[in-house]
């Protein structure tokens, strides 16, 4: 699968439950089964990340399923206003990783919104794998780190770590991609 050429499919409404699934199934392998456990916090239980916040992302943004010759592989969900664009999630299944198909599914979300001067997407801290994607692979630039010192607005302020969500560290990179 390597130089993958991928589809973007946009997700239906029949799809939907298993696109949750599948995200939550590579958040969750890439956090604690892949390099052994980083990461015990929880959104819910059991899940990196949670149902509603999955369902937040999908029901704001534009959803698609990521398909690499005919194989579903991933999904991925983004908003744009005007120039400026969001990654809210991107994700491939574990038998995709180290493929291509990341990539190749950012180079397609590129060209589907060549308005897009500016794109922003986070990650946690702990999430090297993320880190090394978006900045060696796909070109973003680590512009910001929300913690305890400095939280992301909207957020729970973190400095206490009682105050914050189940599943919310605070300690999350933004990152920004200007095209040129």
């Amino acid at each position: 699968m390597k130089n993958a050429q991928v589809k973007l499919i946009p997700l239906q409404e029949d799809g939907r439950e298993q696109f949750i699934k599948d995200n939550q199934w590579a958040f969750k392998y890439g956090s604690t089964e892949e390099s052994g456990m980083r990461n015990d916090q929880f959104e819910e239980e059991g899940e990196i990340i949670s149902r509603r916040t999955i369902e937040d992302c999908i029901d704001k943004g534009e959803a698609y399923r990521i398909i690499c010759n005919g194989e579903t592989v991933g999904g991925t969900v983004i908003h744009t206003d005007g120039t400026r664009g969001e990654l809210d999630l991107l994700f491939t299944l574990p038998e995709a990783h180290s493929k291509g198909a990341g990539y190749a599914a950012w180079c397609e979300i590129e060209k589907l919104h060549p308005e897009v001067e500016v794109w922003e997407t986070l990650t946690p801290y702990f999430e090297t794998r993320n880190i090394h994607f978006y900045v060696n692979k796909c070109g973003f630039h680590i512009v910001e780190f929300f913690n305890p010192f400095h939280p992301e607005p909207g957020r729970h302020d973190s400095t206490e770590h009682e105050e914050a969500g189940p599943g919310e560290t605070g300690l999350d990179f933004r990152f920004e991609k200007r095209m040129k």
